[in-house]
């Protein structure tokens, strides 16, 4: 194991280049996987003739997939048929969607956990479906969702390294190229990676722990 060979400033930066687009990737997906899945879960939810019967579809058949399969399918299928995408966008969108259904059933699970009687409550003061589900199910659902949708967003920050597949050159892409030159490298650069991935998948167990604290 080669720590003093491995940890030259080029080889730092070229992974830290790569942990950097980790988080961008990361960040991203995590705005666009909840929004989708605040949508379709609630979409799935109000049991709307043929609109909640097409989301609970959208969301089993997605659900079903690998990821991986739904990176490479953008990120290589996709352009080869003339959709053209970045490799950046093809794993934001892989995520987005694959993670967006992941959250779409912790809402639907939130929303259906709130106690009925409350529900026939708002409904028999004279608060429409819409209004009941905006001001009185959905608050008390996204406390109780917290702790699940942040653990969800945590194995997004993982899954990023799926994107490897399409070659985007996020941290374990970078980390593979850095251990090729020298065979002493491997293991001091899988050690580097370890420490990123846990440090920012720790931060987030620890505010997903006080959020929890905070809606109980």
């Amino acid at each position: 194991m080669d720590f003093s060979g491995l940890f030259v400033w080029p080889n730092v930066r070229f992974i830290l280049e790569g942990f950097l687009l980790t988080l961008e990737v990361s960040i991203y997906s995590i705005v666009f996987s909840f929004a989708l899945g605040i949508v379709f879960g609630i979409l799935r939810y109000t049991r709307l003739p043929v609109i909640s019967q097409v989301a609970a579809f959208i969301i089993d058949l997605i659900r079903n997939l690998p990821l991986l399969l739904i990176i490479f399918f953008i990120g290589m299928v996709l352009p080869s048929i003339g959709f053209s995408i970045s490799l950046k966008w093809a794993a934001i969108t892989g995520l987005s969607i694959f993670e967006g259904a992941m959250i779409a059933e912790i809402v639907r699970s939130g929303l259906n956990s709130v106690h009925k009687g409350q529900v026939e409550a708002a409904r028999s003061s004279g608060l429409s479906y819409f209004s009941t589900l905006w001001h009185i199910i959905l608050p008390q659902a996204l406390r109780r969702m917290v702790p699940p949708i942040v653990s969800q967003f945590i194995s997004l920050f993982k899954d990023t390294s799926l994107a490897v597949i399409i070659s985007l050159p996020e941290l374990t892409h970078n980390i593979q190229i850095v251990s090729g030159q020298n065979q002493s490298f491997v293991i001091p650069a899988l050690l580097f990676a370890a420490f990123l991935y846990f440090a920012v998948n720790y931060s987030m167990s620890l505010i997903a722990r006080r959020l929890e604290v905070r809606t109980h």
